[in-house]
């Protein structure tokens, strides 16, 4: 794990603007700069980069957050290759060894530096080869198409490489397994006489080949082996040329083959990618979702197809959220993508994407197939196979749509179906149950007791959509302020709301000296992957729509501290005086009932004063 001071040290050393111009044009407009969103399509400038919060937002799609976060979303990038990038436009050294245990970088820069040697010898070798360039156009790609995704040939002899290599003995060779050795060690080229696909990282380095046969050899598709720098499960074909057409349309194009990513390229479908020859995996789903809101997985209509859909259905489930979108297009069971938008043409796919079936549609057929629900066995059977996938997905008001339609598919009720599957109905279900070891809003006296040092381990909490309180107030004061947290009394802050939590987190941390203090978009990353971000960030994003008059934020902190004082003196007060009328008070408790009521005239008294 990258340690949180250097993340903090190295937003405090970039300039949020300058990374960002470096992508798109802003013009500066009052304090702050804009620029048509890249995230959303639109024609005016509501995507606002403020250089005093060092923090992003968009007006219209509702995107905000870090440089950090901006290369993760731009470039789809992970947040360690983020980091790194990031650092290396200052000069910064990331530290390695505290999150990539056991890999040498100067190596994997070695093999990627081979890599991108073969894919260059592979080009060469494909403009020499009228086989190889008859065979491309054959499949109706052009010259621009090749070109654009680096396809190349591997030729017919046992040792071409040779050519590129001064030491084709070399060690890195065979680790990069470009090479293969045999009993006798003599070595000899994986690749021959196959097109070759170069595979991408997201960075663009070569890390990676697929090989397809020019005639009626096996396999049809050779991949490169797994490498120190090269995981079939992480990474997606055509993914870098894929990019902008993917923000363009917001929405990427899941496919199975090589052939079928560049064939739809070349008739202007550009936001397709394609698995290495392996069923999609959690790492293909999360950086997709980053990618895009919109993921349409394309396969054949064959068996083979089906149970390819049912894998990425499958682990799909646990990365869902409710503004993301999974559907399934299934074509004819004579076509692949590229040989269906050869014969039917772009619009033809194009129209046939829009009809793609909706994940929880999927998944209902799935479950339905070969269950008889005219019998009462069959409803049953129904509920019992779905209850392992329903419950595993993510996203709650998904899960909750697939429960009423199963409901319905079953003849039972909704409640019936969530009972069954150890859930609580959805109008009982309550927003956040606090541990029991950490105690009630109210201690056994009545008196209200404070909660520190919440932890990261807390539930993930939805942040209220209600009107502001004093509890919203002042997180969204802090957050423009993060230094007043250590003015903030701990006892006071509650702990049953999101804001609350957010607050007190904050107070701990300032408190040691690691709460960030140079905007909005360093503390967000601090509380990246907390139970406290969701707060964070709905309220960073008002504050970018509505900023608070700096003139009246101290006034407005100081009046705030006083509401939320009277609010929860009230609350012990009228707990106690419960207390009184169904059991009557201890001497302890009616001391403490006389100190609140005390307490309350004062507060009245210096709410009035400070009206006056």
């Amino acid at each position: 794990m990258i340690p949180q001071s250097f993340i903090q040290d190295l937003l405090a050393r970039v300039d949020i603007v300058e990374v960002i111009e470096r992508y798109l044009p802003l013009k500066k407009g009052g304090a702050n700069y804009f620029a048509c969103c890249p995230f959303h399509g639109e024609k005016s400038a509501s995507f606002s980069v403020s250089p005093t919060k060092q923090f992003y937002h968009c007006f219209g799609c509702g995107v905000h957050g870090s440089a950090i976060s901006f290369l993760m979303e731009y470039n789809g990038l992970g947040f360690i290759d983020a980091v790194k990038e990031l650092a290396s436009t200052v000069g910064m050294e990331v530290p390695e060894d505290d999150f990539t245990p056991n890999r040498d970088r100067a190596r994997e820069q070695s093999l990627t530096e081979i890599m991108a040697q073969a894919a260059r010898f592979y080009k060469e070798q494909l403009k020499r080869s009228p086989v190889a360039i008859d065979y491309l156009k054959g499949r109706g790609l052009t010259g621009e198409v090749a070109a654009r995704y680096g396809l190349g040939y591997a030729p017919e002899g046992w040792q071409a490489l040779q050519a590129a290599f001064a030491d084709y003995n070399a060690a890195q060779l065979l680790e990069c397994g470009l090479v293969l050795e045999n009993e006798q060690n003599r070595r000899y080229d994986r690749f021959r006489d196959r097109i070759m696909f170069p595979i991408q990282d997201q960075r663009g380095n070569v890390i990676g080949f697929g090989g397809r046969v020019l005639g009626k050899g096996e396999p049809k598709y050779l991949n490169s082996p797994e490498t120190p720098i090269f995981e079939k499960g992480r990474e997606l074909y055509g993914l870098v040329q894929a990019r902008q057409a993917v923000r363009e349309q917001e929405c990427v194009l899941v496919v199975e083959g090589y052939m079928d990513v560049v064939g739809l390229a070349q008739f202007g479908v550009g936001n397709a990618v394609a698995t290495l020859g392996t069923a999609a995996t959690p790492h293909h789903i999360q950086k997709l979702l980053r990618l895009t809101d919109r993921v349409v997985f394309c396969f054949d209509g064959d068996a083979a197809g089906r149970r390819a859909a049912g894998r990425a259905l499958e682990v799909s489930l646990e990365h869902l959220a409710d503004n993301k979108t999974l559907s399934f297009l299934f074509l004819p069971e004579e076509h692949d993508p590229d040989s269906f938008v050869r014969a039917e043409g772009p619009d033809a796919f194009r129209a046939a994407m829009t009809r793609a079936q909706p994940l929880a549609d999927f998944l209902l057929a799935e479950l339905r197939k070969d269950i008889d629900l005219g019998t009462a066995e069959g409803c049953a059977r129904l509920i019992h196979e779905a209850k392992p996938p329903v419950t595993r997905i993510a996203a709650p008001l998904l899960r909750l749509q697939v429960i009423k339609m199963l409901a319905e598919a079953a003849g039972f009720t909704q409640a019936e179906v969530e009972q069954a599957f150890g859930l609580k109905p959805a109008s009982t279900a309550r927003r956040f149950d606090p541990p029991a070891s950490e105690g009630d809003f109210t201690g056994s006296d009545g008196r209200f007791r404070g909660r520190r040092n919440f932890g990261r381990d807390l539930p993930r909490l939805t942040p209220r959509q209600a009107p502001s309180n004093p509890v919203e107030t002042l997180l969204k004061l802090v957050i423009q302020h993060p230094v007043w947290t250590a003015r903030l009394p701990i006892d006071l802050l509650p702990h049953d709301t999101a804001e609350g939590l957010a607050l007190i987190a904050m107070t701990d941390a300032m408190s040691v000296g690691e709460l960030p203090t140079h905007g909005v978009g360093a503390l967000l990353e601090h509380y990246r992957d907390t139970p406290h971000a969701p707060v964070l960030a709905r309220i960073s994003g008002q504050l970018a729509d509505a900023p608070l008059d700096e003139a009246m934020l101290e006034p407005q902190f100081n009046d705030t501290l006083y509401k939320l004082e009277s609010v929860l003196v009230e609350k012990e007060i009228t707990a106690l005086n419960t207390r009184a009328r169904e059991s009557g008070l201890e001497p302890t408790a009616r001391r403490r009932l006389a100190e609140l009521l005390s307490l309350k005239e004062k507060l009245k008294t210096r709410a009035k004063a400070s009206d006056s």
